[in-house]
Order: structure tokens, then C-alpha cells, then sequence
């Protein structure tokens, strides 16, 4: 007579050549993969919009580089901005930084900064991939939170980005970011 297959296996199926957790690095290429698809030279036409009703316009250009070896997390990146044209920006809100260099480190669903975005302090933020298109940033730190949206469109020659801050729970300003590639990736850093 034969024995009943039991219902639950006690030892999984091997599974060669899969990862034993498939989703969590899955994502985590996804991530790799969308900072790649952001590297290179962007013209970055901005609005903001301050809670006096105050509105300013800014374009800057920003450099995406990524380092050949990180020196931590799974990948590093290097962010540079400067302005292309200022339109009394900078005199009207002198705590914003002018032109300066970030490093980032993509670790996990967490994103490792050398500096905030309204601090000179490193920071973290949190990261969610709403799609393989866009992603959204939650940084915390001192009064401030900051929730940035990035979405590339068209082949990725353009992306749109919102970031909306917060201070002390009272949104103090909303951003809308319209950029422009100008230039492909360079090589890779060297650390």
C-alpha cells in the first residue's frame, strides 16, 4: 500500500541558480538600475513656490556621476549643481546653496548623503519605487521634512521632479523641477 504525500514539504524545492529572496533584490537592481538611467548633465528649469505666496524661478544644471567601486552601500553616485541663470534667486533666499558637490549611497531602500537638501549635515532618506520610472524620497532631519518625487519620461531624456518641505509640520514650500538631458553618462568615478 502506498503512503499518503504529505501536504506541507518540510525541506523547500532547491531552487539553483535563484536567489532565496528574489523580491528584495529584484528592487534593489530596479534601484541600481533607475540611478543609472539619471547620469549625465541636466538642465534643470525650477519654480518655487514659498507659504507667502511667493514665487521664484531658478535654472540650474546638475552632473549625476556614479563611482566605479563605492566606498559604501551597493552603489555610489556624485551630485553637482550650479546656476545657468539665477533670476535674483540666491539674493532674495541666500540660505539656498549656490553651486556644491553631493556624494549618495544607495544602501537598501535607503539613500546616504553627504549633505541635505536644506542642510549641510549628512542625511538619509528613505526610499519607494512607485514604478520603474519614478521614485520618492523621504528625508528627516532637523525642522524639516522633505518629500521628493522623480519621474523619467521619454526615453529618459526628461524628468519631472516635485518636492514638497515641510517645517515643523507646516508645508513651507512646493517645487516643480522640468529637466532636460544635455549629455550623456561620463566614466565612472574613481573613489
Amino acid at each position: 500500500m502506498l503512503e499518503p504525500l504529505p501536504l506541507i514539504s518540510e525541506t523547500p524545492p532547491l531552487r539553483v541558480g535563484r536567489d532565496p529572496n528574489p523580491s528584495r533584490i529584484q528592487l534593489d537592481r530596479g534601484l541600481r538600475r533607475w540611478f543609472n538611467r539619471n547620469l549625465g548633465l541636466w538642465r534643470s528649469r525650477r519654480q518655487y513656490f514659498f507659504e507667502n505666496d511667493e514665487c521664484l524661478r531658478l535654472d540650474m544644471l546638475l552632473r549625476v556621476e556614479v563611482f566605479r567601486e563605492p566606498v559604501e552601500g551597493e552603489a555610489a553616485y556624485r551630485f553637482s549643481w550650479w546656476p545657468e541663470k539665477e533670476y535674483d534667486f540666491f539674493d532674495k533666499k541666500p540660505r539656498y546653496v549656490r553651486e556644491g558637490t553631493m556624494d549618495a549611497y544607495l544602501c537598501g531602500h535607503q539613500l546616504r548623503r553627504s549633505c541635505g537638501y536644506l542642510s549641510p549635515e549628512n542625511t538619509k532618506s528613505q526610499i519607494r519605487q512607485v514604478d520603474e520610472h519614478e521614485l520618492v524620497f523621504e528625508s528627516h532631519y532637523q525642522e524639516w521634512d522633505v518629500t521628493e518625487h522623480i519621474r523619467l519620461v521619454g526615453q529618459d531624456q526628461y524628468r519631472a521632479r516635485s518636492i514638497y518641505s515641510w517645517s515643523d509640520g507646516k508645508l513651507m514650500m512646493a517645487e516643480t523641477h522640468h529637466e532636460i538631458r544635455l549629455e550623456p553618462a561620463g566614466a565612472p568615478l574613481l573613489a
